[in-house]
């Protein structure tokens, strides 16, 4: 199968859980040729800093233009990173944002527990860089409506994919070809 040609490369942001081999982000990873992923933590993984701190690591290693692609709590890790670092990025597609704000089902972290460790408060500012926040109308994290305040906030273009869970394995989602589109939208943006 031929690789999706950008001329940006392509850093994989993943959430929490990291590279899961269903998960959209690693099967769109094995589509892509000019790609890289942040790497998973080797010491606490709910530490906000120390994702921020890989992101830039990754960053660091990557000479020309840079789309961002991040998935649920990857999302807070770019707002995170872009409110501490500057960098030029032709683009981000923000997918599933979760709600600080909200409850949470039982086999996720809570909220409280990733406060603690500086997940928010949130960055309160726009993102310097244009974005796609991709939202589903019944994610079991946040309501498409708090998708689309995080949306208004970070200056974002918002999409509604229906509903679509959390966009993971867990919700049926495997590959998912609407990202290519879009990263195809971003890359050929002249901006």
């Amino acid at each position: 199968m031929e690789k999706l040609q950008t001329t940006a490369t392509v850093l994989i942001v993943p959430g929490l859980r990291d590279h899961v081999a269903e998960h959209w982000q690693t099967l769109l990873a094995s589509r892509l040729a000019k790609v890289r992923s942040v790497p998973p933590l080797q010491v606490d993984g709910l530490c906000c800093n120390a994702r921020v701190e890989a992101i830039q690591r990754e960053l660091e290693q990557i000479d020309g233009p840079v789309l961002l692609v991040a998935h649920s709590a990857g999302v807070l890790m770019v707002a995170h990173w872009a409110a501490r670092y500057r960098r030029p990025i032709k683009g981000a597609l923000l997918a599933a944002p979760p709600d600080l704000d909200a409850d949470w089902p039982a086999h996720y972290p809570s909220p409280s527990s990733l406060a603690e460790k500086g997940w928010s408060p949130l960055p309160p500012m726009p993102l310097p860089f244009p974005s796609i926040v991709a939202a589903s109308s019944n994610d079991p994290l946040a309501s498409y409506a708090a998708a689309g305040v995080l949306a208004g906030r970070w200056g974002s273009e918002l999409v509604n994919l229906g509903a679509v869970g959390h966009l993971n394995p867990a919700s049926g989602f495997g590959p998912w070809p609407l990202a290519e589109a879009l990263i195809r939208r971003m890359d050929s943006a002249h901006l």
